[in-house]
């Protein structure tokens, strides 16, 4: 395999999370390091001096309560909060323990009971239920609301209390939890992602894991000095890549509220880059070329685009000029759209390159902390998740026609499953992990992902069909909303045709005044 020589970026080295809040904390701490709204339109701001403060009074108040080396949970949606408690945590001896508020709460419960933690920060929501069933949680020692301060008892705190008194502790010097070295080989986060057998699986990353991909991810991407934080911040995507990262390079961080106010919030507060997954992507692609089709501009916009990369093959850019108004929509000063955790129509790719807003796609899974490789700017290919992070070795194993499971040689990789003995020997072969992914690597190193390991399609005629292929290319009619691929068995069990089942754009049927909905969903796929 030729590989290609890239001149990699150079972010500054860190071993340790309490080393790089350190250097923030040195370099920049009068910069806004986050940005939020508050009780009605107002925004709040935060800089890295009185951010990292506060989480040095949570950590310190942890610490006098006897509690950070031991296991802490949180439940509760995307805020500033949310990450105060993630870096306080992560910064101490202990581990935090993310968990998505959308879970019912008894696998809540089953979540907080597994990783055998002993604090638990919960939004409002949840404390109702929380407060009947405190039989559930025989080992938590202690809860913390994470909303309004309210009366409190010996099991039962408030977060603004626990900063205050933290706040107190650090103003008498006390220096405990600031003095802790921790040994970075350790477990720092345990997140809960779903495994083959459809239960939960808590993947165990240490300090050194989070850390060396934080520093190789930013040696090959390039991040600008403001985002817009809108993924769930209990994903590894979001709390390692969207938060620590651009925490590390010193950008100013901006919480999306909420899903529906996203481009509100863009136009609002004006972002130079965004990590999104590919459902984004599509809402927002859709959405330029109907805003281009009810203003009657949609034939222009399209002359626009060719004339754009025309002049791009001879050196000239003129993109954000020619699509200042498309480019408004998003707040004026998106350079960067990076995507993960499933493929790109390469369509909708190309509309937002030649728009001036490159869209550059990753491959991440949580067991690799979660980034596994990139595209450039310099080099990006549609098709492509990129290349490979400086730090990690990326082999396909028993290729068929080029196509076998990705396996994971990194620093990034996983500890292990906690306390899952017989899923590490599944996955974890010889210093590499098997990623149930399957793809393929091109001769210059490229990885493209072709589907899951599990989803493959075996029909009787012994043809493998890797379904996420098929749906990608249905899902480029514009009549098409979302698709699943699935097999025909016969009465022997074996797999012997294709089914695809659609959810048709209906916003589409309606501009079109289409009467035959199966009719012509039929006929898109048949095309």
């Amino acid at each position: 395999m030729k590989k290609k020589n890239f001149e990699y970026l150079n972010p500054t080295e860190f071993h340790s999370i309490k080393e790089m809040l350190e250097i923030a904390d040195r370099e920049v701490p009068e910069k806004i390091a986050f940005k939020y709204r508050v009780a009605g339109d107002a925004v709040e701001s935060v800089t890295y001096a009185q951010f990292i403060r506060r989480t040095r009074a949570i950590g310190s108040e942890l610490r006098k309560m006897g509690m950070t080396d031991k296991h802490i949970a949180l439940v509760g949606e995307n805020s500033y909060k949310w990450i105060t408690v993630y870096l306080a945590v992560i910064n101490s001896p202990g581990v935090y323990v993310p968990i998505d508020k959308e879970l019912p709460f008894d696998d809540i419960v089953r979540i907080v009971n597994d990783s055998d933690s002993e604090v638990m920060f919960y939004a409002k929501k949840f404390e109702k239920d929380i407060c009947e069933n405190l039989d559930k949680f025989p080992a938590i020692k202690y809860f913390v609301k994470l909303d309004e301060d309210e009366k409190e008892d010996e099991k039962f705190l408030s977060y603004a209390q626990l900063v205050k008194r933290g706040e107190a502790l650090l103003d008498s010097g006390y220096t405990e939890y600031l003095d802790n070295v921790n040994d970075t080989s350790e477990m720092r986060l345990l997140v809960y992602t779903s495994g083959t057998t459809g239960l939960s699986k808590g993947v165990m990353l240490s300090e050194n894991n989070i850390v060396s991909v934080i520093y190789h991810g930013l040696r090959v991407e390039t991040i600008y000095e403001t985002c817009l934080s809108v993924l769930p911040y209990h994903h590894t995507y979001e709390a390692v890549i969207g938060i620590l990262v651009s925490l590390h390079h010193h950008s100013t961080i901006c919480i999306n509220d909420s899903l529906r106010n996203t481009l509100k919030n863009l136009q609002e507060f004006k972002p130079e880059y965004i990590f999104l997954v590919p459902a984004f992507a599509d809402s927002f692609y859709n959405r330029i070329w109907a805003t281009a089709e009810k203003s009657g501009k949609d034939k222009m916009l399209k002359v626009l685009i060719k004339v754009s990369n025309g002049l791009m093959k001879v050196g000239i850019d003129l993109r954000r000029t020619l699509f200042k108004s498309v480019l408004s929509a998003f707040g004026g000063e998106l350079k960067q759209i990076v995507a993960g955790g499933a493929p790109i129509r390469p369509e909708i790719g190309a509309l937002f390159n030649s728009i001036g807003i490159p869209l550059i796609n990753g491959y991440g899974i949580t067991e690799c902390s979660p980034l596994v490789s990139v595209n450039r700017l310099d080099d990006n290919v549609l098709e492509s998740v990129g290349y490979p992070l400086p730090c990690a070795e990326v082999r396909i194993d028993n290729p068929v026609d080029g196509i076998g499971e990705i396996c994971v040689k990194s620093p990034t990789v996983m500890m292990g499953y906690y306390k899952r003995p017989e899923e590490n020997e599944k996955v974890l072969r010889d210093g590499w992990f098997y990623t149930g992914d399957y793809g393929k690597i091109d001769e210059e190193g490229r990885i493209y992902i072709t589907g899951r390991k599990k989803n493959i399609i075996v029909l009787s005629n012994g043809k493998n069909i890797y379904p996420e292929e098929i749906e990608e290319y249905i899902m480029n009619s514009p009549l098409v909303s979302e698709v699943v691929v699935f097999s025909e068995k016969n009465e022997d069990g074996e797999e012997i045709a294709l089914c695809a089942e659609v959810f048709p754009n209906m916003d589409k049927v309606k501009n079109d005044n289409i009467t035959d909905v199966l009719g012509a969903v039929k006929e898109e796929v048949k095309r």
